[in-house]
């Protein structure tokens, strides 16, 4: 293998860390809303819920059939059209303002663009980037599963405080620096700009993806031995993999680990609202103060991606070291814990602890189960397989945002003043959801106690 075809492989990763920057701003949902739910006051916080939850659905499925055309056909074509498609689909989420006056027919609209257009579009650009380079970097697999999809995580920290800017106008605001002024365009032209900008960058990061070729191994990397401990398969077709018992396992602790993380990210401003607003004894809340409460969860939402980021490459590199299942272990436990305990940190740097805490954890599941995809069932068929896998996020990503929505107990309404007038801000307690999930993150712990790879018969 030649000097240019080991470079190639980190250009790959370039073009990968392109296209999760961006898909990553799926995360930014609760970012929209607040703004949302003042077009629409008759939408309850259940239905404002659904387009969040059912563009992770439709991501995880679209990863599926994402993942067998690039197995066949290769990376390249299919980012590219899930470029397209995730610009489409919010480009017509604009218009989901056309139907102002009936709210049930703005609802449909915005998830049929947003969430299922959209979806779709970010899983067929997600798993290119996850099965090419995992195919790059069989030496540093946990490593480099976590750094492809870093990006994906990170993707909010850049892009919540520019929808926030755009929605309402003023500074773009990275760790409270302001950069530059951005007018306020509304909460439907901000679904457009964003809708351009992904289109662009997902094309460009995708027309770099490329699979090595057969038999790659990166220099002076002599593939492991095979265990001794009884026969093993190094490929296995998706209905073989399915046969498992072992995935099914995998599969449940990554749904739990899924429903945990992405109940955070995707209720992370709301959650703050509900922690922050009942502080204020002014009725109604000031402008200027209910503002500095949104940035607060705007922020929540950019530092959580951080912590996202990290969690993808620190833990990815610490199952290098000491196994995917001890590190997987540690991660359960350290996210059922954070969850236990967060409805007590009421204290914004507390809640940034506890939030990050679970976006750090969340991060690493990203990483490793595909990396304990291709450790488990090889790398032949890694797209389609792990798209099997990411079922469970999917599932997790309808499961989490839900719980927090049903199991929401009212409080009460609290009025707030903007430009526009006085309006009126539900609030209430999460509770209940950060203790199912977080029962569910230690029993999950517990479970992968029992993992071992499939034996082959």
């Amino acid at each position: 293998m030649t000097e240019q075809n080991t470079q190639n492989r980190w250009i790959v990763v370039v073009g990968a860390l392109i296209v999760q920057v961006s898909l990553g701003a799926v995360y930014i949902w609760s970012v929209f809303q607040t703004p949302l739910k003042a077009v629409f006051p008759t939408w309850s916080e259940a239905q404002v819920t659904y387009p969040s939850q059912i563009v992770l659905a439709a991501f995880a499925l679209a990863v599926i059939i994402g993942g067998r055309i690039q197995d066949k056909l290769g990376p390249r074509i299919v980012g590219i059209t899930g470029g397209a498609l995730l610009g489409l689909g919010l480009i017509l989420a604009k218009f989901t303002q056309l139907f102002a006056s009936s709210p049930d027919t703005a609802l449909i609209w915005l998830i049929l663009t947003f969430s299922v257009i959209g979806g779709i579009g970010i899983g067929f650009g997600y798993v290119c980037p996850i099965a090419t380079c995992v195919k790059w970097f069989p030496d540093k697999r946990g490593l480099i599963t976590g750094l492809a999809v870093a990006g994906f995580g990170a993707g909010a920290f850049f892009f919540a405080p520019l929808a926030k800017a755009l929605i309402s106008g003023g500074y773009y605001e990275l760790m409270t620096i302001k950069l530059f002024s951005l007018p306020a365009i509304g909460v439907f032209n901000t679904f457009l700009t964003l809708g351009i900008i992904f289109l662009i960058a997902v094309v460009l990061g995708s027309s770099i993806l490329k699979n090595p070729p057969a038999g790659y191994c990166p220099p002076g990397w002599t593939p492991p031995k095979p265990s001794t401990a009884g026969p093993t398969k190094v490929d296995y077709s998706p209905t073989e993999m399915l046969a498992t018992p072992v995935f099914w396992i995998l599969w449940l602790t990554y749904f739990a680990g899924c429903a945990a993380g992405l109940q955070i990210i995707m209720k992370a401003s709301p959650i703050w609202q509900s922690f922050a607003i009942p502080l204020i004894s002014e009725r109604p809340i000031p402008a200027d103060i209910f503002n500095k409460i949104l940035t607060q969860g705007a922020m929540a939402v950019s530092l959580i991606a951080i912590f996202n980021a990290v969690g993808r490459i620190f833990w990815g590199k610490v199952s290098d070291n000491i196994g995917r299942k001890s590190t997987l272990f540690i991660m359960f436990i350290i996210c059922g814990i954070a969850m236990l305990l967060l409805n007590s940190l009421k204290i914004y740097p507390l809640y940034i602890l506890g939030v990050g805490t679970v976006g750090l954890c969340f991060g690493g599941y990203l990483a490793l189960y595909p990396a304990v995809i291709a450790d488990f069932y090889g790398t032949k068929n890694m797209g389609v397989n792990y798209g099997w896998m990411f079922t469970a996020y999917g599932a997790g990503g309808l499961a989490g945002p839900y719980l927090a929505a049903v199991l929401m107990k009212s409080a009460e309404k609290i009025p707030y003043l903007t430009n526009e007038g006085a309006k009126e801000i539900a609030l209430g307690s999460y509770s209940t959801a950060f203790l199912v999930c977080g029962i569910a993150c230690l029993v999950a712990g517990g479970l992968i106690l029992t993992v071992q790879p499939p034996k082959a018969k």
